[in-house]
């Protein structure tokens, strides 16, 4: 690994950052260094805001660095900031915490934590390694706007078999409030290289209104998120069927976790006679875990546009659960029920809301279309309470080996381009929505 970076950050210049680079690449070739070379991949903006960490720090719950991992060290003063509020401590962001959060660090003065900010000075070998490029990232700071300052670097994980050749990809990390970000949306966008793939990585919830974000859906050819941490999911997807609606391609990596669900859920019905069956599928429960309703309600998206059902009814009846209560109707006007359910676990999971548990049924006693899928980490007992149990079909689901956004992300860069089961499922789950 090569890196090289400059020692003063500078103040954002177009010009000076394209100078900078230049000359990282000259001195690589300069003496009996191994030669190094400017891949041409694709360049892509990471949207970096770990405002949790930031403020975390600032109020004294956090003395680590910024570097935005979620670790032992963070989800510990995430716990510590819970208890102190008298909130449930689960280590992991949510927005009752956040919004403390922001309300304690406003009453006490925009001070800025001490920690260093370490984000930009890596970025994960998993998509690094496997695909050198351009990479700018955006991190947005607390405090007073001090203008944009810009750090350049040089990553070269790559050397090609049997030459001196190295492969590097090139970082470019600016800082400052949000604000000033916002300035200089224009100097970002000019930063993606001409004729190759441009992404967009905005690791936030997803807000059409600003105007960094909608620069960035625009000059990209995919725009990726991870809805598992949307705060507020059911008003998100929203947002992004509009964008969707206005032909940006959407990579949502809380998507790609729901694959094994889908994948088991599409072969319990490949026996030819439970294939007859499956129209005689009207209920089916969904159970999550409490956190996010976003894997459940793409799921039950995905599901119900496969089968051609089409939503009538939404009803939300609380309790324990937070129960929701949807409404089907085939073609052929048969009548559907759905119901999601959030369950708490006391030893939640990385990712929030993470499927727990499926149970398919039908109201004719029948039809041989009864099938429950449980978490194989979580199990599902309320799904294989009562007494249809012993006839359903029953699989364990095995969590996917790496559920982190880096990993899922360098999958995505494989094969970025539009994908139409996605936007089918959302289309179906927006139209859910639209009935609260």
């Amino acid at each position: 690994m090569t890196t090289i970076t400059l020692q003063t950050p500078k103040d954002i210049s177009l010009g000076e950052i394209e100078a900078e680079l230049n000359k990282i690449w000259l001195s690589q070739g300069a003496g009996d260094a191994a030669i190094a070379t400017r891949a041409a991949t694709f360049s892509m903006v990471v949207y970096e805001p770990e405002e949790f960490q930031q403020l975390l720090g600032a109020l004294s719950f956090y003395k680590g660095p910024i570097d935005g991992l979620h670790g032992p060290e963070t989800r510990q003063a995430i716990k510590l900031a819970q208890q102190a509020y008298g909130f449930r401590t689960t280590g992991r962001v949510d927005m009752a915490t956040l919004r403390s959060l922001r309300e304690d660090h406003q009453s006490f003065g925009q001070t800025r934590p001490n920690n260093f900010d370490l984000r930009g000075a890596t970025v994960s070998d998993a998509i690094a390694a496997q695909n050198p490029s351009r990479i700018i990232i955006l991190c947005p700071t607390l405090g007073p706007d001090e203008g944009v300052t810009a750090q350049v670097s040089a990553y070269c994980p790559v050397q090609k078999s049997k030459s001196r050749n190295l492969v590097c990809c090139e970082y470019i990390t600016l800082r400052g409030t949000k604000e000033a970000l916002e300035r200089v949306a224009d100097v970002v966008v000019s930063l993606l290289i001409p004729d190759l793939p441009k992404f967009a990585w905005w690791k936030a919830t997803p807000n059409p209104e600003q105007g960094l974000f909608q620069s960035l859906a625009d000059a990209a050819n995919c725009l990726i998120v991870d809805s598992s941490y949307f705060s507020d999911p059911e008003s998100e997807f929203l947002k992004i069927q509009s964008l969707i609606d206005h032909e940006t391609y959407i990579a949502d990596l809380n998507w790609h976790r729901l694959s094994l669900w889908q994948e088991l859920t599409a072969a319990s019905f490949d026996p030819p006679e439970r294939r007859m069956s499956l129209g005689e599928i009207d209920r089916i429960s969904i159970d999550y875990e409490k956190g996010s309703a976003a894997q459940a309600l793409m799921f039950l998206g995905w599901f119900a546009s496969r089968l051609s059902w089409e939503p009538v009814g939404y009803r939300e009846t609380g309790g324990d659960y937070d129960l929701v209560h949807v409404a089907f109707v085939r073609e052929d006007g048969r009548a559907i029920e759905a119901e999601l359910a959030a369950i708490p676990t006391a030893d939640v999971g990385e990712i929030p809301g993470d499927l727990i548990g499926l149970r398919l049924a039908s109201s004719n006693p029948n039809a041989d279309c009864n099938t429950i899928l449980c978490s194989e980490t979580t199990g599902c007992m309320r799904m294989e309470s009562g007494g249809s149990a012993q006839m359903a079909r029953t699989e364990q689901v095995t969590a996917m080996p790496d559920q982190k956004a880096e990993l899922l992300m360098a999958q995505q860069l494989q094969r970025w381009g539009r994908e139409v089961l996605y936007e089918e499922s959302m289309a179906v789950t927006v139209k859910v929505l639209q009935l609260r």
